[in-house]
């Protein structure tokens, strides 16, 4: 399974990340433990959302649009 999700930073709620992963509880632990260098300024974070999918490219395409300025707004009206 492929995953598309949506994580929120615990001491500054304004930051938002968007990313895609084949193990969400791993890919989270990264972001906390602060392995990831945009994402260690924000820490914690908390999970959002998660959308799973089956095909990877679906996947790619639906972060890839949500990571869009037309994304971003659907995002922020529609999914947060």
């Amino acid at each position: 399974m492929y995953y598309v999700y949506i994580i929120k930073s615990i001491t500054n709620p304004n930051q938002i990340y968007v990313g895609y992963t084949e193990n969400i509880k791993k890919r989270l632990s990264d972001h906390n433990s602060g392995s990831s260098d945009h994402a260690s300024k924000y820490k914690p974070w908390k999970l959002v959302m998660c959308l799973m999918f089956i095909d990877q490219e679906k996947a790619t395409e639906f972060e890839k649009y949500l990571k869009s300025h037309s994304g971003r707004a659907f995002r922020d009206k529609r999914l947060l």
